[in-house]
């Protein structure tokens, strides 16, 4: 029994310490350099996005371009796409 209660001992400090030790200091107070700061970085991160999904929907478009270009109007392969080269049955 001694060592049930051990146990049960042991484990309810293992959980009260993994509580405490999870909890979070609050936030200071920002000062109006602290907040400016803050702010252009904020600007920032949004222009480096805004750039990045420019350039995803670049690559998308072209993409897309290269295959319509690979599978003509009907989305099926293009005839000549598919035929081999006379050079290439050598």
């Amino acid at each position: 029994m001694k060592t049930g209660n051990l146990l049960v001992a042991g484990a309810l400090a293992f959980a009260l310490s993994a509580g405490l030790a999870q909890a979070k200091l609050p936030v200071a107070p920002m000062d109006d350099a602290a907040k400016a700061q803050a702010e252009a970085k904020k600007a920032k991160a949004a222009e480096a996005a805004k750039k990045g999904a420019e350039a995803l929907a670049k690559a998308q478009d072209r993409a897309v371009e290269n295959y319509k270009k690979g599978h003509g109007k009907g989305g099926k392969p293009d005839a000549r796409a598919a035929k081999p080269m006379a050079s290439a049955k050598k």
